[in-house]
């Protein structure tokens, strides 16, 4: 594996960590910044709103940036906004400063998963991406726990300082290893390996289609369904997860130096569930899509039933980081899978469904606390949204079954 692709992936625990962070951090916004726990929780959603946003506008942008050079500059305004938030005494800039970081991570993003499956042969794409995209639950495991402990000890701006330094190395690397080539026609072919992995008959796209013909392999109900039920999966990750610090110290009762320890609970959970996931999902997407959304509503009900005790909260919270992580990544891939016509823009429309759950969620938490709820609530609101995502689910395999949209994706190509 060239030593570029553990750069980028190093670059992508930098930015899964300023993404997560915040859940361990925000009593110590609120309180910096004299704003309400509510208000520093929707930090989380403008990041979630900058990737949104982001996610596509960058993957359109950069199609045709040399990748050096398009690297460095998201990744440069990335460390610049994390800077000038650590800095900034007020609560407007900090917003600013994070849709700014958001809208830089979703171009790097875009950019580095193309970059990485270039500089391998075929058959070694797979684990290019895996490494990649390992950096965001590596984050969840070390970066989030450590952020949180920072934050406790020095205050919430050395996390973000942290995530700068981090950054730095990176920067340095991708200048010597990266190399600065212009996206190749055969780049839009690097999930043609997984579909054939999963015995799809689907036709294949063409090498190099336009930007009309991908966005209409993404305009397809099926399509649209699975993107609106993985958002509705996300926003119940993020609703509850944004939401755990007061959570633990004021409903369960856990002390604030448990913060750090759960939340790497959490990241450890999200790691066994993308590990699980990627051996399962190829043979069987559906079922266990189905079986982790079903066993994620039951879980945020358990949490929101029992979260006054401390050992069913610890056990659930490695449980529904497991299923959350498992799931989200098996519908991933079940999108690159529908779309097969997108191969630039069926990535970043996946991040921007995955991120308007995670805007929504954390919005609509603070909305029940605001309401005098309890910080119980957003575990509650979580359970509604997976309800939702099961009802969608539903829906698209009663309206759309599968063998009809290939039967349709065929007859465009």
């Amino acid at each position: 594996m060239p030593f570029a692709v553990y750069v980028l992936g190093l670059a992508v625990f930098a930015q899964g960590t300023s993404e997560f962070m915040l859940s361990g951090l925000v009593s110590g916004i609120a309180a910096d910044l004299h704003v309400s726990i509510p208000d520093a929780g929707l930090l989380t959603s403008a990041f979630a709103v900058g990737m949104v946003i982001g996610a596509p506008l960058m993957a359109l942008f950069s199609r045709k940036w040399p990748r050096r050079r398009a690297l460095l500059i998201f990744l440069t305004a990335f460390v610049a906004a994390h800077v000038v938030g650590a800095l900034t005494p007020g609560y407007e800039v900090l917003l600013a400063t994070r849709i700014v970081g958001a809208l830089a991570n979703a171009g790097f993003w875009a950019v580095a998963l193309v970059a990485a499956i270039s500089m391998v042969e075929p058959a070694a794409r797979a684990r290019a991406t895996s490494v990649v995209v390992g950096g965001v639950t590596v984050a969840c495991v070390v970066g989030v726990p450590a952020g949180a402990l920072l934050g406790e000890h020095l205050g919430w701006r050395a996390a973000f300082w942290a995530v700068a330094l981090v950054s730095l190395p990176a920067l340095v690397a991708i200048v010597t290893s990266v190399p600065d080539g212009r996206p190749a026609a055969s780049d839009g072919n690097a999930l043609e390996g997984s579909r054939a992995s999963e015995g799809s008959q689907a036709p294949e796209a063409p090498e190099n289609p336009s930007v009309r013909a991908e966005l209409r392999s993404l305009t397809g109900r099926r399509v649209l369904l699975t993107l609106l039920t993985m958002a509705l999966v996300q926003g119940a990750t993020f609703c509850a997860f944004s939401y755990l610090e007061p959570l633990a110290t004021r409903v369960t009762g856990l002390g604030t130096g448990w913060v750090p320890a759960l939340l790497a609970l959490f990241g450890v959970g999200s790691l066994v569930g993308v590990t699980l996931s990627g051996r399962v999902a190829d043979a069987r997407r559906s079922t266990l899509v189905l079986a982790g959304m079903a066993s994620l509503a039951l879980g945020w009900i358990a949490l929101a039933l029992s979260a006054v005790s401390p050992v069913a909260t610890i056990t659930l919270v490695f449980v529904q980081g497991m299923l959350a992580f498992g799931t989200g990544s098996a519908m991933i891939s079940q999108v690159f899978q529908l779309a097969s016509g997108a191969p630039t823009l069926a990535g970043s429309f996946a991040t921007a469904a995955f991120n308007i759950g995670a805007a929504a969620g954390p919005w609509l938490g603070g909305l029940t606390i605001d309401a005098g709820f309890g910080f119980r609530s957003p575990v509650w609101v979580s359970a509604a949204l997976m309800a939702l995502a099961l009802t969608t689910a539903a829906v698209t395999r009663l309206t759309c079954p599968l063998s009809l949209t290939k039967a349709r994706v065929a007859m465009k190509s």
